[in-house]
């Protein structure tokens, strides 16, 4: 289990690495560089829409990928995915900005942010099935933690190398060359995932389904549709919170506040690394207590949040900063330490892949395409940005309704886990 699990959180915080690379670019300079004929603001939003096609595309490739799963086998998933993910950011690293080739540019950044995404849409629901389907009942939670430690691993890792390339190049060898270093290390890491994931097995949950779905995205609208809007819902906020902190807050601190690119850099990875230590820990107390009451508790923290956050980052102080990010990656991290664990539950073994993995990557369109733009849009004006702590309190009233709803399945056996969707109603 501890090999498994390893490898399964080395290949996610790769596939996350590309994922989140993007999203800290878009941040920093990408808008200037191929929106150059908009205003500062508007470059910046445009910029964050290329970042929410990424969110688009992996409901999709949870439905490409999750019919390989469903069909062919969980390891397929993870080798497919992890090349196209790898892949596409290579390619974002070698795209000409709008001063070479015009609006040509902007559209190849769209076109390979899409691609990052479908993979992206299959590695999660790919990694956590096998784990999940490997592991004890009384431990599945903590097993299946690993692949969640993945994307804080994947962020620090893409947000450490902006860091560096930050505080040793000029500002104008940044904009020229060094934003794109990070893309082109995607492929080296693409390659060592490959390597560490070659001598997986398959899941045995898999293997002991006598007959596959069919074509599994119909069966889960069929018969799932419920649960996953649920799951949608219910993670929406888990989303919005994480690249509220880690996305939208780098472009407003550096821009808004006139705080420097390092020291916001600094203060959203000093949360994020507390978040992926203590993701685990979360983990175990899911194990012990259940999934839903963690999941409740954390979304309840959200709502009272929202708006002590806001207020804490408007002060422009780095540690009233890191503060009010702790605190937000805290909450987080108490919902989504238990979610992949939670969702397999939550499905049949036989649409498990599609299922899971469509409800996690929808709640990240409704969560995570659209804060950063919505954010950016109602953070004009005043000085604190009290629109977006409103913004965010109400994703987090709707997820809490939803994780209300959501039945709870500990240590409900994965081979029985449709019992749980009938308690849900």
């Amino acid at each position: 289990m501890l090999r498994l699990a390893s490898a399964s959180l080395a290949g996610t915080a790769i596939e996350f690495y590309d994922f989140f690379v993007y999203g800290t670019a878009a941040a920093l300079v990408l808008g200037p560089l191929f929106f150059p004929t908009f205003s500062p603001l508007a470059g910046t939003l445009a910029a964050f829409a290329t970042f929410g096609v990424g969110f688009v595309a992996r409901p999709l490739g949870s439905v490409l990928f999750g019919h390989i799963g469903d069909r062919h086998g969980r390891r397929p998933v993870l080798v497919a995915s992890l090349l196209l993910t790898g892949g596409a950011t290579v390619a974002v690293g070698c795209v000409p900005t709008f001063g070479s080739i015009g609006v040509l540019a902007p559209f190849l950044l769209l076109v390979l942010r899409f691609l990052q995404g479908l993979g992206l849409g299959g590695e999660w629901g790919g990694a956590v099935l096998l784990t999940a389907e490997h592991a004890p009942a009384d431990r599945r939670g903590l097993w299946s933690s690993f692949p969640q430690v993945g994307p804080a691993v994947g962020f620090l890792l893409a947000n450490g190398v902006m860091l560096a390339l930050s505080a040793a190049l000029t500002e104008a060898q940044f904009a020229a060359w060094g934003w794109r270093v990070p893309f082109w290390a995607a492929g080296v890491l693409a390659v060592a995932g490959l390597w560490l994931r070659s001598s997986l097995t398959e899941s045995p949950q898999f293997l002991r389904i006598e007959e596959p779905a069919r074509v599994p995205f119909a069966e889960v609208v069929r018969g799932h549709w419920r649960l996953v809007l649920l799951t949608a819902g219910a993670l929406a906020i888990g989303y919005a919170v994480f690249y509220t902190v880690t996305t939208w807050s780098l472009a407003y601190g550096t821009e808004r506040l006139g705080v420097s690119r390092t020291v916001m850099l600094t203060c959203v990875m000093a949360a994020v690394v507390v978040k992926g230590a203590l993701t685990p820990v979360a983990a175990v107390l899911g194990d012990r207590y259940g999934r839903r009451p963690m999941c409740l508790v954390g979304c309840g923290v959200t709502v009272l949040w929202m708006f002590p956050l806001v207020a804490l980052l408007a002060t422009g102080e780095p540690l009233l900063i890191f503060f009010g990010f702790l605190v937000a990656m805290l909450a987080f991290v108490t919902m989504f330490a238990v979610v992949a664990a939670y969702l397999p539950e939550l499905y049949e073994p036989r649409v498990r892949c599609t299922g899971a993995a469509v409800g996690y990557n929808l709640g990240g369109v409704l969560g995570g395409a659209l804060t950063p733009i919505v954010a950016t849009a109602l953070a004009q004006g005043g000085r604190v940005p009290w629109g977006v702590g409103a913004y965010l309190t109400g994703i987090a009233v709707l997820s809490l309704g939803c994780f209300a709803l959501l039945p709870e399945t500990r240590p409900v056996p994965l081979a029985t886990a449709a019992e749980a969707e009938a308690a849900a109603g």
